[in-house]
């Protein structure tokens, strides 16, 4: 083990014994241990042992443990804390601004264990209401998450989203626009994607030197149809290269293994079109088959449901009628309740559903019995005000570990409609889970299930759930499951979108905003709901305002 590895043990020592806040003048020995073996000019490796206790900054103590580390090539109480420490949490010490005052805070006061989750507490407005976070300090930190995850390579959707129209408008300009087309998980619409993938009727010899500029991209991979390239921002490109038929480029590019396999077994005599331009209609067309959007691209099943002319008509950002869970300021949102009341109508919505946080996310202002009065107040001024928009009262309990949530039936009953969300524990084992959330769902007051498993894409998993149990809970006692339109959640996931159609559960694309911007969101939601084969029938932010005020009525019945 050199010096370098061993400096990095003590730095890390160091830095976790601060995060854990083990006593400081101890790790403050580990960091100065670290500078001054840095620094050192001979190899400790080649020094005598009896002499390593002589060099300036090395004691008994440190003098031991680098003995250790030279036998064994590891350290003991590192390996312990380490043990004790969640990856995540580790992980943040690469999150530039983040030094391990600020991470103790984070761990231990807001209960976050990941980059992936203090991303989103960024993005929930959560972290300046903790002693020294401010709104400039949220900010840095969030901008350095987001430029630290597209370094490792794996994008959400709605981030490749908005570097797309760039890398597509400088593709066809350098090409022509007939002879290139997105294809691959992006066009299929995947929640996350590693890779941008394009389709180029070109052959690599003329593809290549056009990325020879001032500052070219990395050539990771070629092969005799494809190129693969790294760009600076961590983001891989694949071009399909060295075709004749755009159809069949796209097509053969588009769908998923098993998709394209069980087409290839439905019409083995399938011949491509010869067509330069254009997109894959004419594949299904060659087979009499209804176009298969890409987005439904993924099983074999889609391909009977096409044979049998069942294929969904599919949501649209268009159908989407009112914004459903959503905060305020009066908990952790960045927006009065009227901006967002405002920014509704301007966009068109016919109304708006307020769920702020319950009284047990203290960590987000959660709301109290007597401020739960005074908003509900507040809110039939602005109703008043407002008409014929209306803004809908309701709040987004907590479940408890238990499965109950956290206000008494009298409060719960104050309000249009309740959601229930876990948000805390999140590390239950799925039997746990499982009985958690259907105690919530049979809760006569719970409306909505959000956010089914809690997961965080890219960062957080999820608690596991048995998804047809929660499912069929959420039918027998005619509960609502929300698909989280976050682009980080998605969640419910939409592979179980069919299986709650099936059953005859409602869905509900909402945004979970905590700004004005987060209304943006509602687009990613219904991107994922298509995958699923969601209609707007089946959507309860689809509903208008009278069918809404139906819904809430049978729901008082029940």
């Amino acid at each position: 083990m050199d010096n370098a590895a061993i400096a990095d043990n003590f730095a890390l020592l160091a830095k976790l014994m601060d995060i854990h806040g083990e006593n400081p003048f101890k790790s403050k020995t580990y960091a100065v241990a670290a500078f001054n073996i840095e620094k050192l000019p001979v190899s400790l490796q080649d020094t005598p042992r009896e002499k390593l206790f002589n060099i300036k900054g090395i004691g008994e103590s440190v003098g031991r443990k680098v003995i250790e580390m030279l036998d064994t090539g590891r350290l003991d109480i590192l390996d312990e804390i380490i043990s004790k420490t969640p990856t995540g949490v580790i992980e943040m010490l690469n999150i530039k601004g983040l030094g391990p005052k600020k991470i103790n805070t984070i761990w231990k006061e807001m209960g976050i264990e990941s980059i992936g989750e203090l991303l989103y507490a960024c993005n929930e407005n959560r972290l300046t209401l903790f002693k020294g976070f401010g709104e400039k300090t949220q900010k840095n930190v969030q901008e350095s998450i987001e430029f630290y995850f597209q370094h490792q390579g794996h994008f959400l959707y709605a981030q490749l989203d908005e570097v797309f129209p760039q890398i597509d408008n400088y593709l066809k300009k350098i090409f022509s626009p007939e002879k290139v087309h997105v294809t691959g998980r992006y066009r299929r619409q995947e929640l996350t994607i590693d890779e941008l993938e394009f389709v180029i009727l070109e052959q690599n010899e003329t593809i290549k030197p056009k990325f020879q500029t001032a500052q070219p991209p990395e050539l990771v991979e070629e092969t005799a149809s494809s190129l693969l390239f790294k760009l600076r921002n961590g983001l891989k490109l694949r071009l399909y290269t060295g075709g004749n038929s755009m159809p069949e480029e796209l097509f053969k590019s588009t769908g998923s293994p098993e998709f394209l396999e069980a087409f290839r077994k439905a019409y083995p005599s399938l011949k491509y079109s010869s067509e330069e331009n254009g997109n894959d209609e004419a594949v299904f067309r060659a087979v009499a088959l209804p176009y298969i959007l890409p987005c439904l691209r993924e099983s074999a099943i889609i391909i009977e449901k096409a044979k049998q002319d069942k294929l969904p008509e599919l949501i649209q950002v268009a159908d989407i009628r009112s914004i459903i869970h959503s905060h305020s300021n009066w908990s952790d949102g960045s927006n009065t309740i009227e901006e967002m009341a405002t920014e509704s109508i301007k966009r068109g919505y016919e109304y708006l559903v307020i769920s702020d946080h319950s009284q047990t996310a203290f960590y987000a202002n959660g709301l109290k019995e007597d401020r739960i009065r005074e908003q509900q107040r507040y809110i039939d001024e602005l109703n008043t005000k407002l008409a014929p928009f209306r803004i809908f009262k309701s709040i987004e309990s907590d479940i408890l570990n238990d499965g109950s949530l956290d206000y008494p039936d009298h409060i719960l009953k104050t309000f249009d409609l309740v959601i229930a969300s876990v948000h805390s524990n999140l590390g239950m084992p799925e039997e746990k889970a499982n009985a958690r959330l259907i105690k919530a769902i049979e809760n006569p007051y719970t409306t909505i299930l959000g956010h089914m498993t809690g997961r965080l894409l890219l960062s957080r998993s999820g608690y596991p759930v048995d998804h047809k149990k929660i499912i069929d809970a959420c039918v027998n006692n005619q509960v609502v499951i929300e698909l989280n339109a976050h682009p980080r959640r998605l969640d419910i996931d939409w592979k179980w979108i069919e299986y709650a159609l099936e059953k005859g559960v409602l869905l509900s694309i909402d945004p979970d905003a905590h700004a004005l911007d987060g209304f943006d969101d509602v687009k990613y939601g219904v991107l994922a709901a298509q995958k699923g084969g969601l209609t707007k029938q089946k959507n309860l932010s689809s509903f208008s305002l009278r069918e809404f005020e139906e819904f809430l009525r049978h729901q008082k019945e029940k």
